[in-house]
């Protein structure tokens, strides 16, 4: 197009439409939707609405399937996030996302701009920003480019929620091969809102007026993570970083205040972040959700660069912008409000009642085109699936066949040594935990707990717990079964603290969607998400789907990261996951069976990834979950910790020595089960927590009523961590002799965690 404007713009047609990504059945979608060619800028609107980060096209059909109502939900899928009530006239908001592809490209950009974007959604929902989680995976430390990427990332992490002063109060970090070519970074965010006062991202009332408020528009993020997360990576990915955007976290702080005071006066009609797709998604967004149209003229648009092209302006995905709609004839308020903490907010169209979308830009309308086509109808594909060729060969284990671990204690020192479970304290002392005072237990517990006050500052007896999880290798061996994994990992987790899960919010990333063996990871990761979901109380409120998160090629592992959000009724009774005080009674809830498969020592010390993940009892979990809340609440249980990764050794050892700092409490532990050793000590079947009390019969007594497998397996004290075994047929004939009793690990719990700390740290210090 070309003319009155002086802006010359390339000619539209099928061959321009696939540079966009789209397909030669899309772009004859469009012309039969619009009766004519669409105009450069509308060629834009469609790849970026219809790419697979926007419309879910290769996704919405499964996910329509999850449950997602329950009790206590208020808003599910659909709005910028998620809500539950917790009680009290109050409610939480919360959502995880992906910024893969932009922090692969530029690591500390990329991941500041997703800590950006998900606090965003947060609060443009009415909701205070309290608690953020992060979830980032990078290829081996041995990699200088991994070790830049994970420098990188945690920078941008760090660096965005400090400076806005929200706390990280938790996470995991992982690494392997299969991320070498894709990173993720996964940003969570939990936010607290009076239960009446939610808002939605509705464009309603004829006549209102459109304000766009915050900073002004550039030509950084011009299909950014719209068309970033819709493709592959290749050769020339390289060349792409000038699509990723660029943040300013002290901006997102006036933001934040302005946008929840403009809230405060009650003119507000509906407001959204302008994030992925800018402009474009916020607008269409809104009016399909109101069944309205949109009037609006670009050249109201504030910007900081030159000569922006209406294409340029629609399409920019620059930070720390809103969409505000207010009723009409009282947007004062607003606009001055917003004067006041020194951003831009302006009227930039009105709300119409013919479900079209016009745009103007120096008198010419450049959009006239209908709004549900493109937000509400977009293009739903049932693609094919295929079960991957070498699936058997991947679950195939014989443990027979597999040599008995030699020597116990110098495989438990090789398992705390490995970045994966070794001490994230290298990643989590760049964040600020503490920031806003209300932080009760932050990283390296097995959930984060965070105080609940009102608005006004003041505090309630509630406290609200979260935690993200995910096995990524045990959803490679089998999709389904390792999701529901990661669904009961991560509430077991929250029930931990003593809080109960309420709602889950996910993250599924998975590689290219066109490719059937892909597209059945999806789908039957997807059901396994609905199954725990449905069977441990924890409707999905909210989510993303990050696809196309592969290089020339090669697929990450299926990584559906899952946050459990739960509710502490009081906070001044919690649990903790580390031994407080020496001559309390272990005890292991859940049993232990001979599962190696899929495992931390079956990889690091026998070089297989195979095997199919250990099984879930859904119901056993729900019932473990009771058991943890009325024991904490009762104070029988002082100390719980989730059996997870490396089984139970590691998790022993982590109890002695992740309390506070220099404090180091050991045990005297004795296993007597009808397995062998290795997997008694690494394997790392589901459903078991250790825990720590003053009262074992009465906590035993609770658990028998409560169906839940425990037995008492030692006790706290001490400098050393002693695991000794003795075999259920000695134990039968009569209680063992001395001698036959074997001593699988006696070491001083100072050593083991000199180990674990220096994990991450040594491997950095030895590549540099």
């Amino acid at each position: 197009m070309s003319g009155a404007t002086g802006v010359r713009e390339p000619l539209v047609d099928q061959t321009l439409a696939r540079e966009h990504g789209l397909s030669d059945e899309e772009w004859q979608r469009i012309l039969e939707i619009l009766g004519r060619t669409p105009s450069y800028s509308e060629l834009g609107i469609f790849s970026v609405m219809w790419s697979e980060h926007c419309s879910y096209k290769s996704s919405r059909v499964h996910l329509r399937n999850l449950p997602t109502r329950g009790e206590h939900v208020l808003v599910g899928p659909g709005e910028g996030a998620g809500a539950v009530a917790i009680g009290d006239g109050l409610a939480v908001i919360f959502k995880i996302e992906s910024h893969n592809h932009p922090s692969f490209i530029e690591p500390t950009q990329g991941a500041a701009t997703g800590v950006g974007g998900i606090l965003r959604d947060i609060f443009s929902m009415g909701a205070r920003p309290i608690a953020s989680l992060d979830s980032i995976r990078f290829g081996p430390l041995d990699d200088p480019k991994h070790r830049r990427l994970l420098e990188g990332v945690v920078h941008g992490i760090g660096g965005y929620g400090n400076s806005v002063g929200v706390p990280t109060v938790g996470g995991e970090t992982g690494f392997h091969e299969c991320y070498r070519g894709n990173i993720l970074v996964n940003a969570f965010n939990l936010g607290l809102a009076p239960a009446d006062g939610i808002f939605l991202g509705q464009a309603s009332g004829v006549g209102n007026p459109v304000i766009y408020a915050g900073s002004k528009t550039g030509r950084d993020g011009i299909h950014g993570a719209s068309l970033l997360a819709s493709a592959e990576f290749d050769a020339e990915s390289d060349a792409k970083r000038p699509t990723v955007q660029v943040g300013d976290p002290f901006t997102e702080k006036c933001l934040i205040e302005a946008c929840l005071e403009a809230m405060r006066t009650g003119v507000i009609v509906g407001i959204q972040d302008m994030g992925a797709a800018g402009l474009t998604c916020s607008s269409f967004e809104m009016a399909s959700r109101a069944e309205t149209g949109i009037e609006m003229d670009l050249d109201c648009v504030p910007q900081r660069a030159a000569n922006l092209s209406p294409y340029e302006l629609l399409l920019s995905e620059s930070q720390e912008r809103m969409l505000l709609v207010t009723r009409a004839g009282e947007e004062r308020q607003v606009l001055d409000i917003f004067e006041r903490w020194d951003l831009d907010a302006v009227v930039v169209g009105r709300v119409t009642g013919d479900g079209r979308m016009r745009v103007h830009w120096h008198g010419q309308t450049v959009v006239d085109i209908p709004v549900d086509p493109v937000a509400a109808n977009a293009p739903l594909y049932e693609r094919k699936q295929r079960v991957p060729a070498d699936l058997a060969a991947r679950q195939k284990l014989d443990l027979a066949s597999i040599e008995p671990e030699a020597d116990p204690q110098a495989a438990l020192a090789v398992l705390l040594d490995s970045p994966n479970l070794g001490s994230k304290a290298w990643v989590w002392r760049q964040y600020d935990s503490l920031v806003q005072g209300n932080t009760v237990i932050g990283p390296g517990g097995d959930a984060a707990l965070v105080r609940v006050k009102r608005e006004d500052g003041t505090p309630t007896r509630k406290a609200v717990a979260m935690s993200v999880d995910c096995n990524p290798r045990w959803c490679w061996l089998d999709p389904r079964a390792g999701t529901i994994a990661a669904v009961a990992e991560s509430a077991r987790n929250v029930a931990c603290t003593g809080a109960r899960p309420l709602a889950l919010t996910n993250c599924l990333n998975f590689g290219n969607p066109e490719k059937p063996e892909i597209m059945w990871e999806l789908a039957e990761s997807i059901r396994g998400l609905g199954e725990a979901a449905e069977a441990l109380g924890t409707p999905v409120i909210s989510g993303n789907v990050s696809l196309y998160n592969e290089t020339s090629g090669r697929a990450i592992f299926p990584t559906p990261t899952i946050a459990v959000v739960g509710l502490l009724d009081d906070v001044e009774r919690h649990a903790v996951s580390h031994f407080e005080v020496a001559g309390l009674a272990i005890l292991l809830l859940g049993e232990t069976r001979e599962e190696l498969g899929g495992s931390e020592w079956l990889q690091l010390r026998r070089g297989l990834e195979a095997g199919l993940p250990p099984s879930v009892d859904l119901a056993h979990e729900r019932r473990l979950q009771q058991l943890l809340a009325e024991g904490v609440a009762s104070g029988l249980v002082r100390t719980a910790h989730d059996v997870s990764n490396g089984g139970l050794a590691v998790a022993l050892a982590e109890c002695g020595f992740t309390g506070p700092a220099g404090v180091r409490i050991g045990a005297r532990v004795e296993l007597a089960d009808g397995i062998r050793p290795d997997a008694l000590l690494f394997g790392e079947s589901t459903g078991r927590v250790l825990v720590a009390t003053g009262n074992p019969d009465a906590l035993l007594e609770r658990a028998r009523a409560a169906a839940v497998p425990a037995r008492r397996i030692g006790t706290t004290g001490g400098s050393r961590l002693v695991i000794r075994h003795a075999p259920l047929t000695v134990l039968a004939s009569g209680g063992p002799a001395a001698s036959e009793v074997t001593s699988l690990i006696d070491a001083e719990v100072a050593n083991l965690e000199a180990i674990w700390a220096r994990a991450i740290p040594r491997r950095l210090e030895q590549a540099g």
